[in-house]
């Protein structure tokens, strides 16, 4: 029987099609308009055609789209400047994508023991739950098997111990160890924070047996924790950092950070990328830490995720049947439900709110960081309609 599409059948999509956006709402080829708390995963930052993102895409697309990384590119010398001013990294590798960035980190980390002249030191520590991308590798360092299957045997070199457990941890490390990676608050795992207390205790078990430090911060950097990174709230620093989606406000842009000490190894044809870097990606990153960065941005995301806090809590108490927990910070939000979460989905889509599935039956709120605390309001109305539905729904079933 003939596809009924071209399209590889890796999706399952839901029956909406958006013509265009405005701030935090989608708006579909009927004209509805849907409250988009699911911000294209974390992605859309500031929104849909936010002003600023536009005129930057707009003005560098009438001078230079792509050159490639055998010139300099100004973009990139400027991007990369402000990004290590306000970090802990002394170098940057620009990409396309967060599986990209996490791809160039575990290369760091193996090129970092390689030049030390330890080549057996390329093993990384990674945690059950994680989701690091969908390369070869990065499937292999997430773990999970649903992702795994079908794809030839696992890459070699990573070993996954339960989320949050030192012990496991440290039992694991061995000759072979070069890095620790981890994503201070697992998305698609569900969302689950690593304590502040873990993530020091990561940082002193890599200072004493040698190791590097990865963070994974392509979902959860960027301000969506109410700092520039989520690292930041736990007073540690990495080794290597891999971000992507909200730095590009929705145009593909990864990176890759490291201090001066961990990208060593890192010389001229060990690593590269073709578009990674680009004038058109370099423009709109820059427009996007423009705003991100701006005086009091950060500040109002915090208040804006204390009303959604504030709001959540009172929803899991009135409609316990429906919710059984509240995890996340800052705009990373996810609701653990007691009912499948993909029913529970499809009802706050009746109620033209949008918003993302993870693992452990949770639905995740990645609400643009330009939502006011009015857009918060009325996204928590409608999830306490959509809660008040199922609960209805699963009363009657009972009944």
């Amino acid at each position: 029987m003939a596809a009924t599409t071209p399209l590889y059948d890796t999706y399952l999509r839901a029956p909406l099609r958006f013509e265009r956006g405005e701030g935090v709402w989608l708006i579909a080829e009927d004209g509805t308009r849907y409250l988009d708390f699911a911000a294209g995963v974390a992605v859309n930052s500031l929104g849909h055609a936010h002003p600023h993102l536009v005129e930057a895409l707009k003005a560098q697309a009438e001078k230079l789209w792509h050159v490639s990384n055998l010139y300099d590119v100004p973009g990139q010398e400027s991007l990369a400047r402000r990004l290590t001013a306000v970090t802990f990294a002394d170098r940057v590798f620009f990409t396309n994508s967060g599986a990209e960035a996490l791809e160039c980190a575990i290369k760091t980390a193996r090129r970092y023991h390689f030049a030390k002249g330890h080549p057996e030191r390329f093993h990384v520590i990674t945690f059950e739950g994680a989701f690091h991308g969908r390369t070869i590798a990065t499937i292999a360092a997430g773990g999970q098997q649903k992702y795994i299957e079908g794809f030839g045997p696992k890459a070699p070199g990573f070993y996954q111990v339960p989320f949050g457990d030192i012990a496991a941890v440290k039992t694991a490390i061995n000759d072979e160890t070069a890095a620790i990676l981890v994503e201070p608050i697992q998305g698609e795992g569900g969302i689950r924070l690593a304590s502040k207390e873990f993530m020091q205790e990561l940082r002193a078990l890599c200072d004493e047996f040698g190791l590097l430090l990865i963070l994974d911060e392509v979902q959860c950097g960027v301000g969506r924790t109410g700092k520039l990174f989520a690292h930041e709230w736990s007073g540690i620093k990495p080794d290597i950092m891999a971000v992507a989606k909200g730095i590009g406000g929705g145009f593909p842009l990864g990176a890759c950070l490291a201090t001066e000490a961990a990208a060593a190894g890192m010389v001229a044809g060990t690593h590269g990328s073709t578009y990674g870097g680009n004038p058109l990606a370099m423009a709109v990153g820059n427009a996007v830490l423009d705003v991100v960065l701006a005086d009091g941005f950060l500040e109002n995301v915090r208040d804006v995720a204390l009303v959604f806090r504030q709001g959540l809590a009172s929803l899991k108490d009135r409609f316990p049947d429906v919710i059984e927990e509240i995890r996340g910070d800052g705009l990373m939000l996810g609701i653990k439900a007691k009912v499948p979460s993909a029913d529970f989905l499809k009802t706050i889509r009746v109620e033209k709110l949008l918003a993302v599935p993870a693992g452990e039956n949770v639905l995740r709120l990645l609400p643009p960081l330009i939502t006011t605390a009015a857009e918060a309001r009325e996204g928590l109305a409608r999830l306490e309609r959509a809660a008040e539905a199922v609960h209805a729904k699963s009363g009657t079933a009972a009944a």
